[in-house]
């Protein structure tokens, strides 16, 4: 059995010859992550593909916008982001590009960041196949500011007028989700034309202990747009599996993003998501990926800590439909690279059953 192939079972529900882990559910650079020499292809079992620029808009960014990393900002990709949307979080008189607008007319002229389809779909076509000839399961991110919906929409209001949207002008918040959906359903379509075997789908709806906004209000605005992303994926590849992000608790909806095809959510950060609870609740059906370590666990614990939660984790909630995977990003520089070495070992040790001990 090959990666891609122990990701779609566990993605299913089912129980392959052994755990899958992962990194991140987005593209990493797994080779920054380890010095010269240690790094695997096989310490994971599914890659991320991005979604390339064509050479115009390289050119026209790298002339005409000045770049570079900022640890108040992020990496150089998010900074890119950021201008597409000007976005401008670190300049608080204009960091929200439509938070004075005064009309729906202003809310669609604003221009949203386009792509030169059939460059970017030879593009992902490339790296899906890439991985794929490695055994590979493949995963894509849609192109946003931070989330598909919520997230990009609170950015580009701002976060006080967005929610007052919600609340008191519904008709502006839907016909901003609207653009923003019509957006990602044509970049879930490249995806699925490239063949990718996982939607990534992210928003950030959730916070410690309860979500930003009401269950019933992100079923209202949320739900049914989430469901036209799937669909849209779904129409060119039947088979393509899906998996919903959100830091934070967001338990109060995972029914509902079941009814709409999600197979999996991500990261089920232990201080604030029960995996046990929900393992409970739903059983195998709903697989999870992540659950490895809290916010400080990578940077501050020990090998032999991270060795035992990976143990406790495979004990708690079984080897059917998890993806295991640090519950928090793990490409900080602080973080000792024999912690993220002792949680693929652990995953490798612990994750194969009785039955599919390698002779």
């Amino acid at each position: 059995m090959d990666s891609r192939e122990r990701v779609l079972m566990a993605m299913d529900g089912l129980e392959p010859d052994r755990i899958p882990r992962a990194l991140s559910f987005y593209a990493l650079d797994h080779q920054e992550l380890f010095p010269q020499g240690v790094y695997r292809e096989d310490w994971v079992d599914v890659r991320f593909v991005d979604f390339p620029l064509s050479p115009e808009q390289r050119r026209l960014e790298d002339t005409a916008l000045p770049y570079a990393a900022d640890t108040r900002l992020g990496s150089l990709s998010q900074i890119r982001t950021y201008a597409r949307w000007r976005y401008r979080p670190h300049d608080p008189g204009r960091a929200n590009p439509l938070v004075n607008v005064r009309s729906l007319e202003e809310l669609a002229a604003f221009p949203f960041p386009t792509m030169d389809r059939p460059y970017v779909t030879s593009g992902l076509t490339r790296q899906v196949r890439k991985f794929h000839d490695l055994g590979l399961a493949v995963g894509g991110n849609l192109p946003h500011l931070g989330g598909e919906l919520f997230e990009t929409a609170w950015r580009l209001r701002g976060l006080e007028n967005f929610l007052m949207d919600l609340a008191l002008r519904p008709e502006w918040a839907h016909f901003l989700l609207d653009r923003l959906t019509d957006l990602a359903c044509r970049n879930a379509e490249a995806l699925s034309i490239a063949g990718v075997d996982i939607l990534a789908l992210d928003d950030d709806v959730g916070m410690p202990g309860s979500m930003m906004i009401s269950p019933a209000m992100w079923s209202e605005f949320f739900h049914p747009r989430l469901a036209r992303i799937i669909q849209s994926g779904r129409a060119i590849n039947p088979d393509l599996r899906v998996l919903f992000h959100s830091d934070g608790y967001f338990e109060p909806i995972i029914p509902r993003l079941m009814e709409i095809g999600v197979n999996a959510i991500n990261p089920l950060q232990p201080e604030y998501m029960d995996a046990r609870r929900i393992r409970d609740q739903f059983g195998s059906r709903l697989a999870l990926w992540g659950t490895v370590g809290s916010q400080t666990t990578f940077s501050f614990s020990t090998p032999d800590a991270i060795r035992s939660e990976v143990k406790h984790r495979i004990e708690t909630l079984g080897r059917a439909g998890l993806i295991l995977c640090p519950a928090y990003d793990i490409d900080e520089p602080d973080i000792p690279q024999e912690n993220v070495v002792a949680f693929l070992e652990a995953a490798e040790e612990y994750g194969r059953g009785a039955s599919h001990s390698p002779i």
